[in-house]
């Protein structure tokens, strides 16, 4: 009961916007670890990384190898294992797969999706995709590994960044292995710990109806934002206020 009653706590204080009161008035977890998704590197985090640093937390950044899910669930738990205390978990995208995994780690406390896909125990990324199917350009650089279409790249992830900006990103991409779209889950974290969830209503990359059914499966408190997949980039305020309430849990 306790524990339910902090998450719906949380949940109002998040419709409501940011809280008066200092982040330093109150215990709250003060390390977070950030998770980017397929075909990104960790600067598509610096936006939000900045506020967070500024609000006096201690932010680590993972840079996923994107060369199979193993890989990726490993060295997000290596930047785990280096802090010092209980952390908040976030995920963008694919990174939602890695999360889900890899906080099962004792140090988290509580898990944030943006924009990101929440598979469970022996569900893939990619099958969930397919029942909840978009028109998204993918183009494949060899024979294992794919980008998204820089052609399409504005259109389908990045439609509310300047045009610059998002062509930047459509030419800065890291090749993704295919074969992390078709990897089981090992495990979910969100069954045993407080899950955080923002959809990106404008998505085109991932389903919003699709993470609206997986985040309600999940009982993850929920709040949905105006904006492109790259919600952390366009909407970084609003992401870092909801990873701010996770850092808020009763752990």
């Amino acid at each position: 009961m306790k524990r339910t009653i902090t998450l719906l706590a949380a949940a109002a204080s998040i419709a409501l916007g940011p809280s008066p009161v200092s982040a330093k008035d109150h215990d709250r977890i003060e390390n977070v670890v950030l998770v980017h998704g397929a075909a990104m590197d960790g600067s598509s985090w610096r936006k939000v990384y900045d506020i967070l640093v500024r609000k006096h937390y201690t932010v680590s950044v993972v840079q996923l190898p994107l060369s199979n899910l193993d890989a990726d669930i490993a060295a997000t738990r290596k930047v785990i294992a280096r802090q010092d205390g209980p952390v908040v978990l976030v995920g963008h995208s694919y990174g939602g797969a890695v999360i889900t995994a890899a906080g099962t780690d004792p140090k988290v406390k509580s898990l944030v999706y943006v924009a990101a896909i929440q598979p469970d125990t022996r569900e893939s990324v990619g099958e969930l995709n397919a029942r909840w199917p978009l028109p998204g350009h993918v183009l494949m650089v060899d024979e294992t590994s794919l980008i998204v279409d820089p052609v399409m790249f504005k259109h389908d992830v990045a439609d509310d960044l300047p045009t610059a900006d998002a062509h930047y990103l459509a030419a800065s991409q890291r090749p993704t292995s295919v074969s992390v779209f078709s990897a089981k889950l090992p495990t979910a974290a969100w069954r045993a710990k407080p899950s955080f969830g923002i959809i990106a209503q404008d998505d085109r990359t991932l389903s919003p109806e699709m993470l609206r059914t997986l985040y309600r499966r999940s009982h993850t408190i929920t709040v949905e934002i105006p904006g492109s997949h790259l919600i952390q980039i366009s909407q970084p305020r609003k992401v870092a206020d909801v990873v701010i309430r996770a850092s808020e849990v009763d752990y």
